[in-house]
């Protein structure tokens, strides 16, 4: 059976657009046009992801983002015109389990809604936790006595040197680097200027891991600093 996929939004033609696209990767789709059908729609069994508008009349996508985790605890994707990291906080603070801003990418949000899934079907929990040999963080997994990096479930084919910053940067996450100091601990030798250098790993582990390698959500720049993974 195709996977089921919830679109909801009051503009009927970004419902259709989306729809499309999704039906076009081989999902199932419901639509509902506000807050109200959302909640009607949420309880379908078969149901496992949710694509939400923010602003919408009768209810608002978050107030139904709340409602529908009192049911359920499936994906559920927001979709919104402001890109203000306060909205993007708020509403992953709410329930939601990841946040796309309009205009979108297609393919991104193909990217996206596949990761989701991928992680609630393959994984089971969303969120999973730690486990003992294992850093977990997001959508990554990092299995430590192997040294290897899994994204979404699907193992991430890094080189020697990608592999030294990303097992740097799981052991400390949420820690900022300077280039100065990546260097010298995945080198093993001082820096002279460095930046350029450790720029370009981090762009190819960002083309790597990243569903949007323009936009990381991982691999994150800090300016005038450094380099850090963010803490999911």
């Amino acid at each position: 059976m195709n996977e089921c996929v919830l679109v909801v939004d009051d503009d009927r033609e970004i419902v259709g657009a989306i729809s499309a696209l999704l039906e076009k990767e081989g999902y199932r789709v419901l639509r509902a046009y506000n807050g109200m059908e959302a909640l009607d729609l949420a309880v379908t069994p078969e149901l496992r992801l949710i694509l939400i508008d923010v602003m919408m009349p009768k209810m608002d996508g978050l107030s139904a983002v709340l409602k529908i985790r009192e049911r359920r605890n499936l994906p559920i994707i927001v979709l919104s015109a402001k890109s203000e990291d306060t909205d993007k906080i708020l509403g992953l603070s709410m329930g939601a389990d990841d946040y796309v801003t309009k205009p979108f990418n297609p393919q991104e949000l193909a990217a996206r809604v596949r990761s989701q899934l991928r992680r609630y079907t393959c994984l089971g929990d969303v969120n999973a936790a730690s486990q003992d040999g294992e850093i977990v963080n997001g959508r990554l997994c990092f299995r430590i006595q192997e040294r290897t990096l899994l994204a979404d479930g699907e193992p991430v084919r890094l080189t020697a040197t990608e592999t030294k910053i990303v097992e740097l940067f799981m052991n400390n996450l949420g820690r900022v680097f300077p280039a100065e100091e990546i260097y010298r601990r995945v080198w093993n030798e001082e820096a002279f200027a460095p930046e350029n250098t450790v720029m370009v790993h981090i762009r190819h582990i960002r083309e790597k891991i990243e569903l949007n390698p323009r936009e990381p959500d991982y691999v994150k720049v800090v300016w005038g600093i450094g380099y850090k993974m963010e803490k999911m």
